[in-house]
């Protein structure tokens, strides 16, 4: 959640690590800082600067202090442990010691009353200044800089990606990861850390991903690597994909807006193999699913908010047409309850980066209790839950810098329907005739999620009249109930406007004592086998007086009336319809944040990549 930036150079690293910061930003903060090596005078020295907001804030104070160094680490923090003060923001410095850490160390109430009765003073709140002070512990008894952070690391319990630097050591500064992204940028006589790659592409685009356990040692001049039992190792060089073009907002006002107009890119994307392959072919998941997807009897979705509600919608889909059960649970949730395990279920986790804490520790978890076969779909090639599945597919949908998921959750449809139709082939569900006709609806669904981009106007005329509620209802049946989830998650998360969603027939169970002249319902109505069903549950609305705001489509026979709108997408794109359904609560929820003059891209109290539990 948190963004981590380090560098080391023979040209001045702050605007890196202020540049870096910046592209940071997305994943959501509420503080910032910079610490260098300043080695102007008679001794090296640290120089620290930190701000509440913004990085723009700490930029200028950075500015106005005159920060020019060689050597510097960065941090985006966002508050877990103490609250959103300067002196709970990062970096933490202990007597020449500066660090940033990203995570939770669950022990550090047990370091901090050994570190006071050691002689040691706490100025802030955080678990992180526990770090700090361990490391100049660790100095204090002779250890190098990169030994005290292995000895550190292994009194440590918890989360964490740490970048450490020494005024005592100005030469080099080590970094550590366990639980948290962090990857090492190479450049030519000059090297990087960050959590993020976006962090440092402006400055090179060869990384190593550190992996579970690792410390490195970084220098102008080479990257040392040790695994978890200090041992040296060499890791991958990867050449990064990610383009700046997809860092920079173009002509959009948000990345929110721009990620949304980017699906049909995005989904073709992601198709584009099926499509080359003429077909579904198993090997879209891995060298060998076929021997794996073929072997398995049930399928268990494991997954967190939006990527949550993609597995619900694939529930739908693999039930009906692979033949096989499938359930679908919170991965908070599942890695603290004494689940149920089949070895024979195929284990699907879903992350947008790969990271997501929760997720993360669900799938060891699942592991744990006999589960032999998993798959991961994700954003993020190369991050952690890809790298401890046995089967990964990759969304394509490019970078994603709007907290609120848009292009990852359709392209995450996308590949659930993929995996759906290779299921149903290997276990004699779907024959030649039926998967030539899931491959034509799959060509044409770029097509579609474009139509209903057009829709934006109209969708923007409705926002200004949901601005000006506190609360909405969602409603949807069947494979269209998680699009309704989906969109009232959308409004919460950018607009503050209150919003729950229901299957539609559960109305009459409670929900509808909520519905009032105030209260606008939005009805996910697609003509599809429950639309009788829908149009009856919209009456129970009309007779208490709400107000409807109907997403339909051209084959859907619907007539505006007074406190009933309608708005029309594409011709009903049959089975991949929650897809193109998609778009328009997307829209509505952009233009409602609009026109309430919320910040689109960076919610408050929310961040991207969920690092923490």
């Amino acid at each position: 959640m948190c963004g981590i930036v380090g560098a080391i150079a023979n040209r001045d690293v702050v605007p890196v690590l202020i540049e870096g910061l910046k592209r940071l930003e997305y994943r959501g903060y509420d503080s910032s800082g910079i610490a260098v090596i300043d080695g102007r005078g008679a001794q090296p020295d640290v120089r620290r600067v930190r701000r509440t907001g913004r990085v723009a804030e700490m930029e200028k104070a950075a500015a106005s202090e005159g920060f020019d160094a060689m050597l510097g680490i960065g941090h985006t923090r966002w508050a877990t442990h103490g609250g959103v003060t300067e002196a709970n923001a990062h970096p933490h410095i202990s007597h020449g010691v500066a660090l940033v850490h990203n995570g939770i160390i669950e022990n550090h109430e047990a370091q901090r009353e050994k570190l006071i009765a050691l002689g040691y003073t706490f100025e802030s709140q955080t678990d992180t200044e526990v770090i700090a002070h361990l490391m100049h512990h660790h100095l204090k008894d002779g250890d190098t800089l990169l030994s005290a952070l292995q000895r550190t690391v292994k009194e440590l319990t918890g989360a964490y990606a740490l970048a450490v630097m020494s005024r005592a050591e100005p030469e080099h500064f080590v970094c550590a990861r366990m639980g948290c992204p962090l990857l090492v940028g190479l450049g030519e006589d000059e090297n990087f850390v960050a959590s993020d790659v976006s962090a440092v592409i402006s400055a090179t685009r060869r990384v190593i991903f550190l992996e579970e356990g690792d410390t490195a040692d970084i220098r102008r001049d080479g990257v040392q690597v040790y695994d978890d039992r200090d041992q040296p190792v060499v890791r991958e060089v990867h050449l990064s994909d990610v383009s700046l073009a997809s860092l920079e907002l173009g002509p959009y006002r948000h990345f929110m807006q721009k990620e949304i107009h980017e699906q049909p890119r995005a989904l073709g994307d992601t198709i584009e193999a099926a499509i080359d392959a003429g077909g579904f072919p198993a090997e879209l998941f891995g060298k060998n699913a076929e021997a794996v997807l073929s072997g398995i009897e049930g399928v268990q979705i494991i997954a967190c908010g939006t990527s949550y509600y993609a597995g619900l919608t694939a529930r739908y889909w693999i039930e009906a047409i692979s033949g096989l059960p499938c359930s679908v649970e919170i991965a908070s949730e599942y890695r603290y309850r004494a689940a149920y395990a089949n070895p024979k279920h195929l284990i699907v986790t879903i992350s947008q980066s790969g990271e997501t804490l929760d997720t993360m520790e669900a799938l060891k978890y699942a592991k744990s209790l006999g589960h032999l076969h998993t798959l991961s779909i994700c954003n993020v090639p190369e991050s952690a839950i890809p790298r401890a599945s046995e089967l990964v597919c990759y969304t394509r949908a490019g970078a994603e810098i709007g907290v609120a998921s848009t292009k990852a959750f359709t392209t995450q449809l996308a590949a659930l329907f993929q995996l759906t139709v290779v299921l149903g082939k290997l276990h004699g569900r779907v024959d030649a005739a039926q998967e030539a006709d899931y491959l034509e609806q799959l060509r044409f669904l770029p097509g579609s999620v474009q139509h209903a981009l057009n829709l934006e106007p109209q969708i923007a005329a409705w926002a200004e009249r949901f601005a000006r509620k506190p609360n909405a209802l969602f409603l949807g049946r069947g494979l269209h109930y998680p699009i309704a989830l989906e969109g009232a998650l959308k409004l919460k998360e950018i607009s503050y406007i209150h919003a729950e969603a229901y299957p539609a027939g559960e109305l009459k169970h409670g929900p509808l004592a909520l519905v009032d002249e105030d209260m606008p319902v939005v009805v996910i109505a697609p003509n599809d086998s429950l639309l009788e069903k829908v149009k009856s549950n919209m009456q129970e609305v009309r007779a208490r007086g709400g107000e409807l705001f109907v997403f339909a489509d051209q084959d859907s026979n619907f007539v505006e009336s007074e406190g009933v709108h309608v708005i029309r997408t594409p011709r009903h794109a049959g089975v991949l319809s929650p897809i193109v359904h998609t778009l328009p609560v997307q829209l509505l929820a952009y233009h409602t944040a609009l026109a309430r003059g919320t910040d689109v891209d960076k919610p408050r109290n929310l961040a991207k990549s969920v690092t923490v539990e």
